[in-house]
């Protein structure tokens, strides 16, 4: 019977979608016979583990079992977990270890001014993501490169719909579009770690399931992102293709929102992509001012 925590059943989660992408071959065992499923079995797993099958497997459906260190250290070896992966498994399974809070503080998410300030200053495209990816601020420069965000309703800011919305971004062309899913639901998954049951990454995750099935097949990974930096390619008519390497800052609050900034190698032509687009977008802001200064 399955644990009504919902670390236990995260944890349960997060070990099945690693076992499954283990083969035999990889762990130094012999496949052995038809197989139903594609990674190791639960008794291979327990066998590597040095763990008895019917213990791995309570562990893996969530049951009441409260796994020490020592378990969980043979669990990741097991699994060949690199260090990210290893800190997630640690922190999912300590916290199935402690009784819910009666409640839970989940005050609305705050940009500081002093953050607010920060951005206006950076001449770089910066905006500032909550912890469930939801875009609470942003820059001019973000702006001329994303498109205006105060466009669309609130609920709808939100990093991974608008990246699985193909009619905003139209990015699937693109081809680094895969990594940058993977990146933005890693960040999503870490942020599910510290709370399954916030309800603002349940209506994200649950919308996307309905209506995405790539969404469901990136999602099943279960992988996870604790700090995020990569390489992206924007497709911007203006100025054509744009590729810009962008990082994430944490900012102050337990957990609290980041700073996601694009940049672009100095004297690059995508640097230059950069500034013109700047440029184009500073000369459109002066004729729409002057137009209603004349009117």
């Amino acid at each position: 019977m399955s644990s009504g925590h919902p670390y236990a059943r995260e944890l349960g989660d997060f070990l099945r979608a690693r076992r499954g992408r283990l083969s035999p071959h990889e762990v130094g065992l012999e496949p052995g016979g038809r197989r139903r499923v594609s990674g190791l079995r639960r008794e291979e797993l327990a066998l590597l583990a040095g763990l008895s099958t019917d213990y791995y497997q309570r562990i893996e459906q969530g049951r009441e079992v409260r796994p020490s260190d020592d378990v969980l250290e043979a669990i990741a070896g097991a699994l060949g977990l690199d260090g990210e992966e290893c800190r997630h498994l640690f922190a999912l399974a300590r916290a199935a270890r402690r009784p819910l809070p009666g409640r839970v503080d989940r005050a609305p998410e705050r940009v500081p001014e002093s953050t607010r300030r920060l951005l206006r200053v950076v001449d770089t495209p910066a905006v500032v993501l909550g912890r469930h990816l939801d875009v609470l601020d942003w820059n001019p420069m973000a702006e001329a490169l994303l498109g205006d965000p105060g466009d669309r309703s609130p609920d709808r800011l939100n990093m991974l719909l608008l990246l699985f919305d193909d009619a905003v971004t139209g990015e699937r062309s693109c081809p680094d579009w895969e990594r940058q899913a993977l990146d933005y639901i890693g960040m999503m998954r870490a942020a599910v770690a510290t709370d399954p049951t916030h309800p603002r990454a349940a209506a994200v995750v649950g919308e996307l399931s309905i209506r995405s099935a790539e969404f469901r097949r990136l999602w099943a990974r279960h992988d996870v992102r604790e700090s995020v930096s990569g390489t992206k390619t924007f497709r911007v008519p203006e100025v054509g293709d744009v590729v810009l390497d962008w990082d994430t800052y944490p900012l102050p609050g337990n957990p609290g929102p980041v700073m996601l900034v694009f940049t672009a190698e100095p004297g690059s032509a995508d640097a230059d992509r950069l500034e013109l687009l700047a440029s184009l977008r500073a000369t459109r802001s002066a004729f729409v001012e002057g137009r209603s200064a004349g009117s």
